[in-house]
């Protein structure tokens, strides 16, 4: 348990770093910031594929491809729920801000932003705590060390849109370390599933592996292609995999 609760603070803690980070290095050009992000990534998905699907696979025995997929596909189900409950500030078009004006309130969109971050950290630190249910605990803390790196540059980037946006540095400081706190929320959720019923370990491996392919999927890919550094931020993902590979 302790073990559990000095990853979760490192976890999280990785997300704190990278947002003071992200006070010095706050006017980032894009190309740099979709590099990082890419990295991140291809952290994210080497981590995702072997160090949470396929221990899912191989877990539920006979039925492990059934239960990963069926986990895989909930995992994502569920971020798109939370995605539709709570828009992400670059889903916002004119129409829409003409259709909620409160919204283009620079306040409001700091709101939806940090929102979007808190989202995306619940399941990165859930896959940290489950990989704790595998009684491997090399193997988890070299997920969780995964998550943690991709948390740093992830950090860094969201510092910049709330000082642009008119937040305080204090204020933006409180807030960013706030959304590493919901990733150590997450992580203790993560370990406390599984470790209430051994059973349910294979789909809630493969559940938090889902919602870490959708984060990549809908967001990080193409947010990091939309700028015009797609080669670039294709070979950064290459990169951030294989070394996530040599970690695992």
């Amino acid at each position: 348990m302790q073990l559990v609760f000095l990853t979760a603070l490192g976890v999280g803690g990785a997300t704190i770093v990278g947002a003071l980070l992200g006070f010095v290095f706050k006017n980032i050009s894009h190309k740099f910031s979709d590099i990082v992000l890419s990295f991140a990534a291809g952290v994210m998905l080497c981590a995702a594929v072997l160090g949470l699907i396929v221990p899912a696979v191989e877990g539920g025995g006979k039925w492990g491809i059934a239960v990963a997929s069926a986990g895989i596909f909930c995992g994502a189900f569920c971020l798109n729920l939370l995605d539709k409950l709570v828009p992400h500030l670059h889903r916002l078009s004119g129409a829409d801000q003409e259709r909620h004006p409160a919204e283009t309130q620079k306040l409001n969109r700091v709101l939806l932003f940090v929102m979007a971050i808190a989202i995306h950290n619940l399941p990165e630190g859930i896959a940290a705590g489950v990989g704790f249910g595998t009684d491997n605990n090399e193997q988890a803390l070299t997920i969780a060390a995964g998550i943690a790196l991709q948390n740093i540059p992830e950090g860094m980037v969201i510092i910049g849109p709330m000082l642009a946006a008119g937040m305080k540095p204090l204020r933006t400081c409180i807030v960013a370390t706030m959304t590493g706190v919901v990733e150590i929320f997450g992580t203790f959720l993560g370990y406390f599933a599984v470790t209430v019923s051994a059973a349910v370990l294979p789909f809630a491996l493969a559940f938090a592996g889902g919602t870490m392919l959708y984060v990549i999927s809908d967001e990080m890919i193409p947010e990091t292609h939309a700028h015009g550094g797609e080669r670039g931020a294709t070979y950064a993902l290459l990169v951030g995999f294989c070394l996530m590979l040599a970690m695992i």
